[in-house]
């Protein structure tokens, strides 16, 4: 069964920056006990304009594990009473969300 990446970017103003990593650490605490999880990685880029690009990669061992652990964070979320679209909006984050397959090449 071929892994799954999830790779999200996100855009996000500098003064963002603590309150966003906080909830991303929570997020990916929860990820990593999920099973079927492989690794994941965490970066940023500061930018020009002194906002930052922040990269989230998680690589799963297939679409099943892919699919609960995304349930799990949901719930996880959901019983903190979490609203990442709020979140989002009020941090001032624009993102970019997706779901890659492994290139044979």
């Amino acid at each position: 069964m071929p892994h799954i990446f999830r790779i999200d970017r996100f855009t996000l103003p500098a003064a963002s920056r603590d309150e966003f990593l906080d909830r991303v650490a929570k997020t990916h605490s929860i990820l990593r006990t999920c099973k079927g999880f492989v690794l994941d990685r965490i970066v940023e880029q500061r930018l020009a304009d002194g906002s930052l690009a922040l990269l989230t990669v998680a690589e799963w061992d297939g679409q099943p594990a892919f699919d609960a652990a995304r349930e799990t964070v949901k719930q996880a979320h959901a019983a903190e009473g979490f609203d990442r679209a709020e979140t989002m909006q009020r941090l001032g984050i624009a993102a970019d969300l997706g779901t890659y397959m492994p290139v044979a090449v």
